[in-house]
């Protein structure tokens, strides 16, 4: 039934999570014989796109912080070039059978890609990755406090709200670019397939105009660290996986285990290495390591912190890390906390609170208590992820079911 596999991404190269995962898709949708190609706002320079024979078409532009602000305010909001890129590729190749998996368009290709998308949208799928589909700070939460937003987006209050990271001004400008994808798509009359990367996400999807009956929970993929659980009542340093900016909490995790006297490792690199480093020497920064390269370091850990200020959809981090045996300390406002503290895989703590992590930090240091998590982590955590296979079968499900539909109406 499918003849083609569009997947549209804002980058080509995998920055973050959204990415990696669009990419992923994109390669392995190619090794089950599919024709794919990427609908890519960047360069479109990745050479194991190329060798694994997906169609790269390219925008050529940069991410927004990368750009002049005067040409970010105005391109952000409506890409009127990205649109033409889109349009002009689907009129030129578009066949029934072709079907297309919208990633992440907030960096590079605006809301006007949900206008060139519009004449296929009985063949669209939307993914979830965050909630910048419907929350114009892509959070739902106070970004200047890490708190969980309860309000409607883009209603009355919500436009009020002063809860960007960077200033109301900024929040103001967020509210023009939602209402921008707003007047050129409408996600209740349209209606594709909103690809949730948890069920928790549903009722703020629900909340934000998404009909419930268009909601479908496909959770990450998954690859543990480790094939074998890791052996942490014998070991004694903390782990922190992530990029080293404000929102992933670095800092927090460095200072709760200095509070707790726990050794840190710290595996990543960004904006705030230097100044952790030269606040934190007693830290062991490991820099950005490569998948494979993590494993013998997740083999020596007693368990991971994610000590995220903003609420994670997800954390796919924190499910190779369960996975692989490690208990896990996460921030409550994470999706995936209360799954970690309902199979006594690792515990929660308020975000931003350095002393209940640090608390924390001191309880996993029993051994016993740590092994007990292990063995948890590692054997009733499966159900919070998919192989990356069965992600792959089901992504493949939901591009079917789309193809099926406008025959049987």
């Amino acid at each position: 039934m499918i003849e083609r596999i569009v997947v549209v991404n804002d980058a080509s190269l995998a920055k973050g999570g959204a990415t990696g995962l669009s990419l992923t898709s994109a390669l392995a949708f190619r090794k089950r014989g599919f024709a794919v190609t990427l609908l890519t706002g960047d360069a479109g320079q990745n050479p194991e796109l190329a060798e694994a024979g997906v169609e790269v078409v390219a925008l050529g532009q940069d991410r927004l912080l990368s750009s002049p602000m005067h040409k970010v305010l105005l391109s952000a909001l409506y890409n009127g070039a990205a649109r033409r890129m889109v349009a002009d590729w689907i009129a030129r190749n578009d066949t029934p059978g072709t079907v297309y998996h919208l990633h992440g368009w907030a960096q590079i290709l605006s809301p006007s890609v949900f206008q060139a998308l519009k004449p296929v949208s009985g063949r669209l799928v939307l993914s979830a990755h965050d909630f910048f589909l419907v929350c114009p700070n892509g959070a739902f939460a106070f970004l200047n406090t890490g708190a969980v937003c309860s309000l409607t987006p883009m209603s009355g209050a919500c436009i009020k709200a002063n809860c960007d990271r960077r200033s109301y001004a900024h929040k103001l400008w967020r509210v023009a670019r939602q209402s921008v994808r707003q007047s050129l798509f409408d996600l209740k009359r349209e209606a594709p397939p909103v690809l949730a990367i948890h069920e928790a996400m549903r009722p703020f999807l629900v909340r934000g105009g998404v009909p419930e009956h268009a909601v479908r929970t496909v959770p990450n993929p998954v690859r543990p660290f480790l094939t074998e659980r890791a052996p942490v009542e014998a070991n004694r340093e903390f782990l922190f996986i992530g990029r080293l900016e404000d929102g992933k909490g670095p800092d927090l995790a460095a200072a709760a285990a200095r509070r707790a006297g726990a050794p840190l490792r710290i595996i990543g690199d960004g904006p705030m290495r230097a100044k952790l480093e030269q606040d934190y020497p007693e830290v062991i920064f490991a820099g950005r390591r490569s998948f494979e390269e993590i494993g013998p370091l997740a083999a020596q850990a007693r368990a991971l912190v994610m000590p995220s200020r903003y609420p994670e959809p997800y954390g796919l981090v924190a499910a190779e890390a369960l996975w692989s045996g490690l208990p896990v300390i996460a921030a409550d406002t994470a999706f995936l906390a209360p799954d970690i503290v309902a199979a006594g895989a690792g515990f929660s703590a308020p975000p931003r609170d350095e002393a209940a992590l640090a608390e924390a930090m001191t309880r996993l240091q029993d051994d016993d208590l740590a092994r007990s998590m292990s063995i948890a982590a590692f054997e009733r955590t499966r159900a919070i992820g998919l192989s990356p296979d069965a992600w792959i079968s089901a992504l493949i499900d939901a591009y079917e079911e789309r193809l099926r539909l406008p025959r049987a109406a």
